[in-house]
């Protein structure tokens, strides 16, 4: 093939009838959707032809997509992007019953490096096994085998036992815990202990195909175009991130900074979103967990930030519990301040299980949060909750329900399904307070205070994303940074430029800024048309109500809320600038013809 630095090969593996295969990629989609989130979304359309399936049936393919840049000696560049249809979200009016959105979920470690390593650019599996079966992929030799000994066992202990298994440290894992076997529909996909593919129920579809892992193990390398100039520029580049204070600012608390930064600008999920403020922050925040918990930082391959913590909890209930990451962001806000736990042993604890069980922390955290709500309102009782007590703060109940989430025990089972099915069951008004976009739970940030967040959430393409960019730019930018495999943290050393500039060193195509800029509308594009044939409408762009309702009481931003009008206002203005119907949010047959998407009429 003509462009450098991919292989042009995706590894196929059907579950169902055991075929494996190599298939080459289009050279036009190589260059129209570059690799990761992007590459990952032609690829689900193309095998996804027609709007309704349900997204645990054999035909919903699973697919693993590293980046261009992943492998190669690029800092901070080792991302992989798993992108499937969602079992976790729905449509309000779609005529169809398993409607639901695109899912891309990205995850860091040292997965994705290690599937170039062994000569593919990306994984797409289908079908589903009959028993429980792992992946074992040694360049181009590629195995399904026996699981079942394995089958039930949580993400830790598997790790494990599974290391001893291949009797190999250079193969690279990643896989699922006891919520991805039992479909809980929020699972997440796990590697090097605490890196996850954890939006969107990537474990859940995993889970439907009794695949409990993929090992992968590789020795091949990826041909860059331009050498010469390619090892100079990543010179530069690395002493670019050794002369940055951000470097610094990463490898000293990771994303666990923001938790003080966030609660004083009230822009933090508390108390189920019902404040931005949380007064004893400081209780969970880094300078506590640095004292407390943390005794080592890891880092994700070739990345210079380190921004991932490990320890021990050192006193309580969990003593000398060993604790492989957190407080993140996320993590400590989700089931911290979301649940106003000020116990940081505790909350250790509770972000450990979620790990171990497999789940998103994320999704888990809303939902425990909502039940805490929706208890404190008495709208439900005990007796709902199977006998759990589930007050304010409450560590004990909070790990009663994880558990109970993961195996689908009593109020388990519904639970599982999130917050939306929750809010359905329950009623007497629970929707206005139930936090989600599309069925998707929003992530930690509150938008009371943060109208441009609030759209980001709405506009999402997977539901409720804080990721996804509070308006069209941020949006297809942050778009690319997924499809070429650069971890977000550490695009502020690459920008727009550096981005462009580095795909043209290793492809050897001029990918200059504008068609950079071009590939993540068109990308972004792609998942709101698969989204439109599924028949999520502007009606499906809606933050709850919670958040036009409810101001803030608590902390220097009190009295925030979000003006009705106003907010859709900025979205009108969005949906004028994205040259989608105000209404029905299809993109025009212009838009289509300059974005090269002219093709997916066919199937509209």
């Amino acid at each position: 093939m003509e462009t450098k630095g991919y292989f042009g090969k995706l590894l196929f593996i059907n579950l169902s009838t055991g075929a494996i295969e190599n298939r080459t990629i289009p050279e036009a989609d190589i260059q129209n959707f570059i690799g990761g989130r992007g590459l990952g979304m032609k690829i689900l359309w193309d095998l996804i032809e027609k709007p309704g399936l349900n997204p645990l049936s054999p035909e919903n393919p699973l697919i693993l997509m590293p980046g261009p840049y992943s492998g190669l000696p690029v800092p901070s560049s080792s991302r992989t992007c798993v992108v499937t249809k969602s079992p976790h979200t729905s449509a309000i009016q779609s005529k169809y019953e398993h409607a639901s959105t695109i899912s891309y979920s990205n995850m860091g470690g040292f997965i994705g490096p290690e599937i170039r390593f062994a000569g593919y650019d990306g994984i797409v599996i289908t079908g589903k096994s009959d028993k429980p079966v792992y992946i074992k992929i040694v360049n181009d030799k590629v195995e399904i085998k026996d699981a079942s000994d394995f089958w039930g066992m949580p993400t830790d202990k598997f790790d494990k036992k599974f290391q001893k298994e291949l009797d190999d440290y250079h193969f690279k894992t990643c896989y699922i815990g006891p919520a991805g076997e039992n479909l809980v529909s929020y699972a997440c996909i796990i590697n090097t202990a605490a890196r996850a593919a954890g939006r969107g129920g990537t474990g859940c579809v995993m889970g439907s195909k009794n695949l409990k892992a993929i090992a992968v193990k590789g020795t091949k390398m990826p041909n860059v175009a331009r050498h010469k100039e390619f090892v100079e520029l990543i010179d530069k580049t690395r002493t670019k991130f050794k002369e940055s204070k951000s470097t610094g600012w990463w490898r000293y608390g990771g994303t666990a900074n923001v938790l003080t930064s966030s609660s004083y600008q009230g822009t933090q999920a508390v108390k189920n979103y019902r404040e931005g403020t949380f007064e004893d922050i400081e209780a969970i925040g880094v300078k506590t967990a640095k004292d407390k918990i943390w005794s080592r930082d890891f880092a994700c391959y070739v990345c210079p930030l380190a921004c991932k913590k490990s320890g021990v909890i050192k006193e309580g209930t969990y003593k000398s519990h060993l604790v492989h990451d957190g407080p993140e962001y996320e993590t400590g806000t989700m089931l911290g301040a979301n649940l106003m736990i000020n116990d940081i042993n505790g909350l250790m604890e509770l972000i450990y299980a979620g790990d171990n069980l497999g789940m998103d922390i994320i999704s888990l955290g809303n939902t425990i949060g909502f039940l805490m709500e929706a208890y404190d309102k008495k709208l439900i009782d005990e007796t709902f909750l199977d006998g759990i007590n589930l007050t304010w703060g409450n560590v004990e109940a909070s790990m009663q329900l994880i558990k109970k989430i993961a195996y689908k025990d009593g109020i388990g089972k519904l639970a599982s399904k999130g917050v939306k099915a929750l809010s359905d069951k329950i009623g007497q008004g629970s929707e206005e307070f139930a936090i989600h976009v599309k069925g998707h739970e929003l992530a930690a940030w509150n938008v009371q205070n943060d109208p441009g967040m609030g759209l980001g959430y709405a506009t999402a393409n997977r539901g409720a994303c804080h990721m996804n960019g509070e308006n069209m730019k941020t949006q297809d930018n942050n778009t690319i940074v997924d499809s070429v495999g650069v971890c977000s943290f550490a695009y502020g050393e690459y920008n727009e430029s550096g981005i462009s500039e580095l795909l043209s060193l290793i492809t050897g195509i001029d990918m200059n800024e504008e068609k950079i800029r071009l590939a993540g509308e068109r990308i972004f594009n792609l998942e709101k048309i698969f989204n439109y044939r599924e028949g999520f409408r502007r009606i499906d762009d809606k933050l709850p109500e919670r958040f036009f309702e409810d101001a803030l009481t608590v902390g220097d931003h009190k009295g925030a809320v979000l003006k009705k009008e106003k907010f859709k206002k900025m979205m009108d203005e969005y949906y004028a600038n994205r040259g989608w119907d105000n209404e029905t949010l299809k993109p025009s047959d212009k838009k289509l013809e300059e974005l090269d998407l002219v093709f997916t009429k066919d199937k509209l």
